[in-house]
Parts: structure tokens; C-alpha cells; sequence
């Protein structure tokens, strides 16, 4: 999908509030706001808005706690990476996972609500993956930027 230089620009206010009204949108872009709403209407089923949600302070929860783990699996065939791949997107405690490069072969951001949690967590990801050769944790002390934002660069005629 082509985006011109509104699109790019109503995908960074979005991102910074997405309950923003047309309205309010439209004293930032200028297009009136039956447009704004035609555009990200375009851009969700496009897929480039893939979804929308509400970012929850975690002191309202309990404080949990976020762990950096890096994982090393034995076998890097396609059917195992799969395998884990979907075994980490239905672990609900995992917000992250990346397939890297480097000394790891995938980087988790997992917030538990406490050690107990996460280790139990990892006792399952070890038992129910046997691919998994080791993992090694970071426990953040404190949360310095937390965000989804992707940069947006502008358009190629800006």
C-alpha cells in the first residue's frame, strides 16, 4: 500500500493516542474528518494498522516484573523454530519475542507478576520444548521507555 505523506503522518499521531478523535486529527492534518476516518479506515484492512490497544500502566497491576531473557535453541530446523515460535505467542506473560542473530537465537520481553511466575514459565518452556538447549535472565530494575512506536520516515516527496 502507498502511503502519502497524510497517511505517514496520521500513523504517527495515531500511535501516540489512537482514541484521538477525527476531529481532534483533523486540527493536526489537513483533511476533514470523514477523510481522516476513510484513511485509517484503508489502513486497518490494508494490515498497516495492525491492531489497537490500551497501554496499562503497570502500578496499576501490582508492579510485575520484566524480565530480558535470551534463548539458545540445539536445532535450528524449521519445524522446531515453529514449533517454539507458536509456543511463544500463546504465553500470554510473554509481550515479546525476536528471532536474532548473534550468540541467542530469540530475545523475550516477558513481564511476570512476580519470580515465581516467570519461573514457572520457563520450567514449562524448557519441558514443553525440548529444543531449547539454555536461556539466560535479565530482570530490568526499572522500565526507562516502554513503547510499540515504529518510525516513521517521510514520504519519498517531502
Amino acid at each position: 500500500m502507498e502511503l502519502d505523506r497524510h497517511d505517514r503522518h496520521l500513523l504517527r499521531l495515531v500511535q501516540d493516542d489512537i482514541g484521538a478523535s477525527a476531529e481532534q486529527l483533523a486540527a493536526q492534518v489537513p483533511l476533514s474528518p470523514s477523510s481522516i476516518q476513510r484513511r485509517l479506515r484503508r489502513m486497518r484492512e490494508a494490515g498497516v494498522i495492525e491492531r489497537e490497544v490500551a497501554v496499562v500502566d503497570p502500578a496499576a497491576l501490582g508492579r510485575p516484573t520484566f524480565f530480558i531473557v535470551s534463548l539458545q535453541v540445539e536445532r535450528e530446523r524449521p519445524e522446531l523454530l515453529n514449533q517454539l515460535r507458536r509456543w511463544l505467542a500463546a504465553q500470554e506473560h510473554i509481550q515479546q519475542a525476536f528471532y536474532v542473530t548473534g550468540e541467542s537465537d530469540f530475545v523475550l520481553v516477558v513481564a511476570a507478576p512476580d519470580t515465581e511466575s516467570y519461573d514457572a514459565l520457563m520450567g514449562r518452556l524448557v519441558s514443553e520444548n525440548p529444543n531449547v538447549s539454555r536461556f539466560t535472565t535479565n530482570v530490568a530494575l526499572s522500565v526507562v521507555k516502554r513503547g510499540l512506536s515504529i518510525p516513521i520516515p517521510p514520504h519519498p516527496a517531502d
